[in-house]
């Protein structure tokens, strides 16, 4: 099957397939989308050097000598640093030194390409934007202030601000009450299929972030509404809202 989004084979589900489970295809993504709510780390930001850097000094002043399991605590991105470290049966005492240098290294972060020309427009679309992110929300929002993009952003949520991290649907509706909008009108944009799960219980259209993802197999596997392979794919599925 060819992509609704960008031409290329498999980027969005096969129609059939969706619609017996009742899923969005992009052909059905119709309805006006009025906002749209991202994830942060792999999505807006290419902050994993510097994650793994913070991750590699907090497991040796906490745990010790060792290479650090950072492949491991990849996978479980999209969730809050305390439940991985729960998963990951590796000490709590780790986030205090996490945070710490994540502080400290976060003005070596890179903005990923073509997402400010991305954010620009959808701007100038009327489209409303949020973060929903696994950090905390203080530290979200002073990364991207520290970046200039901010401003972009209506609201920027953290796990630390919900009863229920993701992959619960909590932030995700969060959003969608701060912003004013009904799920319908939404998408949630995301790299792991802990955002996606996120988005999918909230009933708001998954859309799967592939431009830093090196394994899209398990992404793939969350069943997302539509993939994008790169940041202006999203403009196909958000056209201008009327009279913004």
């Amino acid at each position: 099957m060819t992509s609704a989004v960008s031409g290329e084979p498999s980027d969005v589900l096969d129609e059939e397939h969706a619609k017996g489970r009742g899923e969005r295809t992009a052909a059905t993504l119709a309805p006006v989308r009025r906002a749209v709510v991202f994830d942060l780390d792999g999505v807006i930001v290419d902050s994993f050097a510097v994650m793994n850097e913070a991750f590699a000094l907090a497991y040796k002043e906490v745990v010790g000598e060792g290479p650090a399991p950072f492949d491991e605590y990849r996978r479980h991105l999209g969730r809050y640093f305390p439940d991985i470290m729960r998963i990951m049966g590796l000490p709590l005492e780790m986030e205090e030194p996490f945070v710490r240098e994540s502080y400290r290294l976060a003005p070596k972060v890179p903005v990923f390409e073509g997402v400010v020309e991305l954010l620009l427009t959808l701007r100038v679309r009327g489209i409303k934007l949020a973060v929903a992110t696994g950090k905390s929300g203080p530290r979200a929002r002073s990364l991207l202030e520290q970046l200039g993009l901010l401003p972009f952003f209506a609201h920027v949520l953290g796990s630390d601000e919900v009863p229920r991290p993701k992959p619960a649907p909590d932030i995700v509706e969060h959003a969608l009450r701060l912003l004013g909008v009904r799920a319908d009108e939404a998408l949630m944009v995301g790299d792991a299929p802990t955002d996606l799960a996120s988005a999918q219980g909230a009933g708001v259209a998954a859309i799967a972030a592939l431009w830093a993802v090196d394994d899209a197999d398990e992404l793939l596997a969350a069943r997302p509404d539509a993939v994008l392979r790169r940041p202006a794919d999203l403009l196909d599925l958000c056209p201008p809202v009327p009279g913004a």
